[in-house]
């Protein structure tokens, strides 16, 4: 629970405005049908406030969770134009890990990346490049001996 806690307030918020909304609108249906001296009808309601609750959907609600959600997504899946000082820096990581990591520093880069599942999704953004595979490799010894 705690942690989506975000997602259950925008959740609650998104709810508590939508009853409030139709609410109020039963109320200003109500009134307006009464000044024209006419008997609410039910259907009528449920027509007028689906087109206008569409509305506001369409141009206010999906616009913005399509502009948040959707670049949050991309930026997630590793968008190249997201992830590039990222990608950056892990091969850096990567380069320096392979550096001092001698033998072992493959096995523990594998297990990194599983541990941080990069086995089976997306991979980072050019990070299956020659020059990212082969990074640290040959300055391995450079950094044992101190040159």
């Amino acid at each position: 629970m705690r942690r989506y806690a975000y997602a259950w307030i925008t959740l609650a918020f998104f709810l508590v405005s939508l009853v409030l909304h139709w609410y109020f609108g039963w109320r200003s249906f109500v009134d307006e049908s009464a000044a024209h001296g006419q008997v609410p009808q039910m259907a009528e309601y449920l027509n007028e406030m689906g087109r206008d609750t569409f509305e506001n959907w369409q141009s206010e609600f999906l616009q913005l969770l399509w502009q948040v959600v959707g670049l949050a997504y991309f930026l997630y899946v590793g968008s190249p134009s997201s992830k590039e000082n990222d990608d950056r820096a892990e091969a850096k990581l990567d380069a320096l890990i392979r550096m001092v990591g001698g033998e072992d520093a493959e096995q523990l880069l594998k297990d990194i990346d599983k541990h941080y599942m990069r086995t089976d999704g997306v991979s980072p953004h050019g990070h299956d490049s020659e020059i990212a595979k082969a990074a640290g490799r040959h300055l391995s010894g450079v950094a044992r001996s101190g040159t």
